[in-house]
């Protein structure tokens, strides 16, 4: 056999095979052997027709399996002589343009392989970068203690008076379809609308308001075509709604006693309290701070070091980027499938970050290597431990899982990337300049700072769980 690698680009390469004709032949008897030992001839016991009979009977079929043994087996061969690390499955054609003289002359083929690129590691330290901390101010501070007294609000019922704007009416509703007619009808019990409330159909609001409990509400509404909830689009529709409760909403006053009812430990009056927010909004203003900076280097880094990466990692890159895109949505309670994104669009400008990441994990890999950076095993297992804290498992449940998916190597491969990392941060040069906002966001009905996990399996980038655990909510109720 002969082999001839052709670079194509610095991730793809062409491997041209010639398998010859002697071992093609040889081939093709072994398996006409073994037709003719399974095979049924007219005219012949199985197994007892001549090979010649069966060569020329089925020849296709021959053919067929003598190229699925021989190819597979060539190029898998031609791979391991080259020594190149193939990515993905090689992507195969025949060069002969017919099978006429099969077994006379040689097969010709060539495979288009992607490969890892040789990536060489040019200046990494004193990486130019800014430190940016988002200021607390006491807007931001009353925002969140307006948010936790909304979250501590209560409804109470309303009997001295019909409903209006603001109050919740409670409902069982009953639709029958009008145009086009449906042998199922709507039914749903005790549903809240918010009068007036974000995404409450005008037609509701209306009709719901200026009732009151035990009071029965028939009207119609006509939704449009481009109505955006499946089996309402274009329909006609007969509500009755049976009310069974009115209530408005109260806040709490913004006292010592309403502070002490949120439970948390050393916070007992007004002042403790914006104390105690400020201080949480502070640390998360430096987390993000720090996640920013850290972002901006590694991304000097790979400004510095442009080369070609895998078509099949970035696409497996960009995959996982609009997962978390998917899942972030619907964790925000949208419909992925019903939002005005053009996805392809969106996909086209996640392939470009997902280069990035990819690139950014190999030079974190390479400077790793430059600087001996390496990983302990109790490096590992504390990593392990907070994997454990954070999904609610046992050590051993976690330990287990990683060990089915070879992610313990998974594991200190991105510990050793996130050293790398700290390393590129310390030996920057990094200069103090003022805020400003890029996306970057803090919710304060949370005190959490936000991020999104676009790594790749090595990328440092990601934040830890130990990190994200310091900005938890602190005023959460139940």
């Amino acid at each position: 056999m002969k082999t001839e690698v052709v670079d194509t680009s610095e991730t793809r390469k062409e491997i041209k095979i010639e398998i010859g004709a002697d071992e093609v032949r040889a081939e093709f008897d072994r398996v006409a052997e073994e037709y003719a030992r399974a095979v049924n001839v007219p005219g012949f016991r199985k197994g007892h027709a001549p090979v010649a009979v069966v060569r020329t009977r089925y020849k296709k079929d021959i053919q067929g399996d003598v190229l699925k043994r021989l190819v597979p087996e060539a190029v898998e061969r031609a791979i391991t002589e080259s020594g190149l690390e193939v990515i993905g499955q090689p992507d195969v054609h025949l060069d002969n343009e017919g099978l006429e003289k099969f077994g006379q002359e040689a097969i010709s083929l060539h495979a288009h392989v992607e490969v890892m690129p040789e990536v060489t590691l040019g200046e990494y330290r004193g990486l130019e970068a800014a430190r940016r901390t988002r200021p607390v101010d006491e807007e931001a501070v009353e925002r969140v203690i307006e948010n936790l007294r909304e979250a501590s609000a209560s409804l109470q019922p309303v009997e001295d008076r019909p409903s209006q704007e603001g109050d919740t009416v409670t409902a069982d509703i009953q639709g029958r379809y009008v145009e086009p007619p449906s042998d199922e009808d709507i039914n749903v019990a005790d549903v809240d609308v918010v009068l007036g409330g974000e995404g409450v159909l005008p037609a509701f609001n209306e009709n719901l308001t200026g009732v009151r409990a035990d009071e029965v509400k028939t009207f119609t509404i006509e939704y449009p075509a481009d109505f955006n909830a499946e089996g309402l689009a274009g329909k006609t529709i007969e509500y009755t709604a049976t009310v069974s409760a009115v209530r408005r909403k109260e806040v709490p006053e913004l006292d010592d006693e309403w502070v002490k009812s949120l439970g948390e430990d050393g916070v007992e009056t007004v002042e403790r309290l914006r104390e105690r927010v400020r201080e949480n909004l502070s640390r998360s203003a430096e987390h993000e701070s720090e996640h920013r900076l850290r972002d901006e280097v590694l991304g000097r880094l790979v400004e510095q070091h442009r080369f070609e990466v895998p078509e099949t990692i970035v696409s497996y890159q960009a995959n996982q980027i609009l997962q978390s895109m998917f899942r972030d949505m619907i964790a925000r309670g949208l419909d992925p499938r019903r939002e005005e994104i053009n996805w392809e669009a969106m996909r086209d400008v996640v392939r470009e970050r997902a280069g990035d990441d990819v690139r950014g994990s190999l030079l974190l890999e390479r400077v790793a290597e430059a600087e001996n950076i390496e990983v302990s095993d109790e490096e590992v297992e504390a990593e392990i431990q907070v994997m454990a804290e954070g999904s609610r498992q046992s050590v051993e449940q976690v330990r287990a899982a990683l060990t089915k998916q070879g992610g313990e190597r998974s594991i200190a491969d991105r510990l050793r990337n996130r050293k790398a990392l700290d390393f590129l941060v310390q030996n920057a040069n990094v200069r103090e300049e003022e805020w400003r906002d890029e996306g970057f966001e803090i919710s304060n009905e949370s005190l959490e700072f936000r991020v999104s996990n676009f790594g790749l399996r090595g990328n440092s980038r990601r934040p830890s769980p130990r990190r994200r655990e310091v900005f938890r909510e602190k005023f959460r109720r139940g």
